[in-house]
């Protein structure tokens, strides 16, 4: 990713300045607005206009030559990573619009009102997100996949559309934590030299309780009732999503999923629909795309940033301090320290660079020192790196989840973490199996790294 890397930055605690004065931008102009009752307040300043003082004070900020600076920047803007989420987006906002313009969408939500008691709308769609997720290996695709149908459910009954969303995304992040060919199970187990089938053993046991009982609340607390008529559906137009949900369940390459479920959609209504065109299929396409412009931008300059801010020593500088204070502790108390130590130093990261898979494969080498030096096994520093990255990257508005999941529903991403119980339940359970050691591990080691 770091093309920069060759020179070890120098830790400098005020290159964390410009994320901080995004974060006040944003948070606070949205907490401002809505304490003087303008509605929508969240919605009266773009994040994507937010993030800009916070990237001229970064270019600003550090030394070289202003053309070097604004060189990093766009090297962060155009990481394999970024790209490829802007790509997710183009594609999920395609899909989105041409299925909604056939009618997919309401006929899908129609179809489950009839058959879903509404009591079990929400668990039924947790259920599907993980099992998507887990299978697919990616919580983007599966946000892409099932987020527009939730979003039309929020539509025709009681149930908050916060909640709804809330719900998709803790269920992805559920099963991209857990999921053999997710890209952050594949960073954590390299990085830690553990073996994947250990690291998911640790991981289940740690978040299957967490995700069980937020089940449990969502059967118990999350409707008051339907409020609208279950209407008429037609199976040719649910076609395309029970399409896509199958691909993606079979483990097809998400960009292969979502083209495919564009031509089916388009498909689907060129044949069944009358007046329905390749022109107009053309604009519903492009009109999806549109719907995507804030979120990709803002996931450009959201890299470029925190390519800037690593650049500037800030990273470095939170690693430095977490490695100290992990490894200051005496014996008795180490492998707690040096696990709160690798939780604290992944999720510092992940706020910073807002991509979990990123934040381990920058904090892996570290996070396996740590654990060396503190007797953490690589079993327990692979699942904490996994766990607390999913955690912070459901919890923060600008993360692309996050973004994704708020811009198909039309609402504010701190409307969706709100309804995010389950990376907040798990946050506390982590935090839970850290101080008190469970589940507790046989002696039996990975492979150590030699």
């Amino acid at each position: 990713m770091h093309q920069h890397a060759d020179n070890q930055p120098q830790a400098r605690a005020g290159a964390l300045l410009p994320l901080l004065l995004f974060l006040v931008l944003f948070i606070g102009t949205g907490i401002f607005q809505t304490l003087q009752g303008v509605s929508m307040g969240f919605y009266q300043l773009s994040a994507a206009v937010a993030i800009l003082p916070a990237i001229a004070l970064a270019i600003g900020m550090g030394q070289g030559r202003m053309g070097q600076k604004i060189n990093i920047f766009l090297t962060g803007v155009g990481e394999i990573n970024i790209i490829t989420m802007c790509m997710i987006y183009l594609l999920a906002g395609g899909f989105a619009a041409v299925a909604k313009s056939i009618g997919g969408v309401e006929a899908t939500v129609n179809l489950g009102l009839a058959f879903i008691p509404t009591q079990l709308v929400l668990p039924g769609l947790f259920i599907i997100a993980a099992f998507v997720a887990t299978a697919m290996g990616t919580s983007m695709g599966t946000i892409a996949a099932i987020a527009p149908i939730a979003a039309q459910v929020g539509q025709q009954t009681d149930i908050s559309m916060a909640l709804l969303m809330g719900t998709i995304l803790g269920g992805a992040m559920f099963g991209d934590n857990l999921s053999m060919i997710s890209d952050t199970t594949i960073a954590a187990t390299k990085t830690q030299n553990c073996a994947m089938s250990d690291k998911f053993k640790m991981n289940v046991r740690i978040v299957m309780p967490v995700a069980l009982l937020t089940i449990l609340l969502l059967v118990f607390m999350g409707t008051t009732g339907p409020s609208a008529t279950t209407g008429d559906w037609q199976l040719f137009k649910i076609l395309p999503y029970l399409t896509i949900l199958g691909l993606a369940v079979a483990g097809v390459n998400v960009f292969v999923v979502l083209a495919l479920g564009i031509i089916l959609a388009g498909g689907t209504g060129l044949v069944c629909i009358p007046d329905y065109s390749l022109l107009t299929l053309s604009k519903d396409i492009y009109s999806g795309f549109l719907s995507m412009h804030e979120i990709l931008v803002l996931s450009m300059f959201v890299g470029g940033l925190g390519e800037l801010i690593r650049y500037n020593g800030g990273l470095q500088w939170l690693l430095e301090r977490v490695k100290a204070f992990a490894c200051k502790t005496g014996h008795a108390s180490s492998r707690a320290s040096g696990e709160a130590g690798i939780a604290a130093l992944v999720s510092l990261a992940n706020i910073c660079i807002a991509n979990n898979t990123v934040a381990i494969i920058l904090t892996g080498k570290l996070a396996k020192d740590i654990a060396t030096e503190t007797d953490v096994d690589p079993r327990r520093s692979a699942s904490l790196l996994d766990i607390f990255s999913c955690v912070v990257q459901g919890l923060i508005p600008y993360g692309a989840q996050v973004l994704l999941v708020g811009s198909i529903a039309g609402i504010s991403p701190l409307s969706v973490i709100s309804g995010n119980w389950y990376c907040m339940l798990l946050a506390g359970m982590s935090c839970l199996s850290i101080m008190t050691g469970w589940p507790a591990l046989t002696r039996h080691r990975s492979p150590s790294a030699s």
